[in-house]
């Protein structure tokens, strides 16, 4: 007897009745004995016995051969090895003591008997991540699109993907979002039931943080082909993750999300026949509150706008109404205030903003000067020329200042004359002269009061002229240099 053969001849001494009665030590006796005594102690031994089970269904179940083979298999799993000192022999164990050493064994079951064995290891209390891993690596033998060894049928390979779901504790990080989007994907190949996509969809949102660019590329696989991918499907796993992260301590994760959104966006924009609405709809519904830049977002609506030439003003508009125009970077603005493809309202009002940056940025300056200064004025009195090089730090640091006090003065007169043409656009548009002037009023500005100065600023500077602006910078940027000038 071995343990390849014990349940064939367990199972023919029954169906020839080979007991006791009519002969000691009969067939049944002696099958019986090897299978308790030998057989179930061993880990590889259970395992051969058992995969011989689906040859001979229903007879070896009626025997309980297989409940005894299964609860053999969840002991030593739910228990330590060690501790008994059970002869475990498997191909799957890697290192001594890990919890996964019994992954690639049970992978080789057929899916109706390993379903029972996991079944059995969670009554046992097997740990809802131990018993993941295992069904991740169940799947990824047996499903194509995870595996390219394997070649079952569709209706295999969908009631495989249907029952690993179903089997896969609900619980966050007990798989990684990128094997979750895999079985998205492949579901989405085999067309499994819905409740399957929708509670994978779930699953992928609770944990979106952790997704990658390529893992939410989802091709579309509907017969019209609208789009190249899934947009859809990825704005449902959006309002998942923002259901779940809602009373979250942290911001990192929702942060995260909003800039994979983005990024998102910037690939799908090119795709021509993805609607207005659609590309809307999912860039709206990032709160604003986890942009700290809008940099991203305002990447994505140029491609799209570039890929879309045909959109109207007003549907331009629409869109980049999405944008917070306060939130771009220097470098953004730079960039929107000469891109022809926005709006005229949104050029203007990038404009707008570039200038109280640069007026805050020159502001920083004249305190870092002015820091530097003092610094300077420090060292003179209480330090030594050789002393840590402090004269030629002071001297470096000035340059640098000085230098950058250059360049912006340049783009302070670059905004001047694209200020001018601006005017004379709308000018010819046929706005009165006096619509300049009220610009941040008219075109929905809402300022805060910390960008415009670095002390206090009353209502009506908000409103003053470009021009005006312009002149009073130019001032401040003079002055700063006489005085540097007598004081070096």
């Amino acid at each position: 007897m071995t343990a390849s053969n014990v349940v064939y001849l367990r199972c023919a001494a029954e169906y020839l009745q080979m007991t006791e009665e009519v002969a000691e030590g009969n067939l049944i006796s002696q099958s019986e004995t090897f299978l308790n005594q030998t057989v179930l102690r061993s880990w590889k031994d259970s395992m051969k016995a058992l995969q011989t089970c689906d040859d001979l269904l229903p007879y070896a179940d009626d025997l309980n051969i297989v409940k005894r083979c299964i609860e053999s298999l969840a002991v030593k799993v739910s228990t330590d090895p060690n501790l008994f000192g059970w002869p475990i022999e498997h191909g799957a164990m890697q290192s001594p003591g890990g919890s996964d050493w019994w992954y690639e064994d049970v992978s080789s079951l057929s899916l109706p008997l390993y379903k029972k064995l996991i079944s059995s290891m969670e009554s046992r209390g097997v740990g809802e991540e131990i018993i993941a891993g295992s069904l991740v690596s169940y799947a990824r033998r047996f499903i194509p699109g995870l595996n390219k060894n394997t070649s079952p049928s569709d209706e295999e390979q969908r009631n495989l993907l249907e029952e690993i779901e179903r089997l896969l504790p609900f619980q966050k990080g007990v798989a990684t979002t990128k094997f979750l989007c895999s079985l998205l994907r492949t579901g989405l190949i085999l067309k499994v039931n819905p409740v399957c996509l929708l509670n994978l969809e779930r699953r992928i949102g609770m944990q979106l943080d952790q997704a990658t660019l390529d893992d939410l590329l989802m091709p579309t696989f509907s017969y019209s082909m609208e789009t190249l991918y899934d947009v859809d499907c990825v704005q449902r796993i959006l309002e998942h993750f923002l259901a779940t992260d809602q009373g979250s301590p942290s911001l990192a994760p929702s942060i995260s999300v909003a800039k994979l959104i983005d990024g998102y966006l910037a690939e799908v924009a090119s795709d021509l026949n993805l609607k207005l609405s659609k590309f809307h709809t999912l860039a709206a519904a990032v709160p604003e509150y986890t942009r700290p830049l809008y940099d991203g977002l305002y990447r994505a609506i140029d491609i799209y706008l570039k890929s879309h030439p045909w959109l109207t003003e007003a549907e331009r508009e629409e869109l980049c109404r999405v944008m917070d125009c306060q939130k771009l970077s220097l470098e953004a603005c730079t960039h929107a205030a000469q891109n022809e493809r926005l709006p005229l309202r949104v050029i203007v009002q990038v404009l707008f903003f570039e200038q109280l940056q640069l007026r805050t940025s020159i502001a920083g300056c004249f305190l870092v000067s002015d820091n530097l200064e003092g610094s300077r004025q420090l060292r003179s009195g209480l330090m030594v020329p050789n002393e840590g090089g402090g004269w030629a730090t002071a001297a470096r640091e000035n340059q640098v200042l000085k230098v950058g006090m250059d360049h912006m003065r340049i783009r302070v007169s670059e905004l001047e004359k694209e200020c001018s043409t601006m005017r004379k656009e709308i000018e010819k548009l046929g706005l009165e002269r006096s619509v300049w002037s009220k610009v941040p009023r008219k075109f929905g500005i809402k300022l805060k009061s910390q960008m415009c100065s670095t002390q206090e600023d009353t209502v009506s500077e908000h409103h003053r002229s470009s021009s005006e602006k312009m002149e009073r910078i130019q001032t401040q940027i003079s002055k700063h240099k006489r005085n540097k000038s007598l004081d070096d």
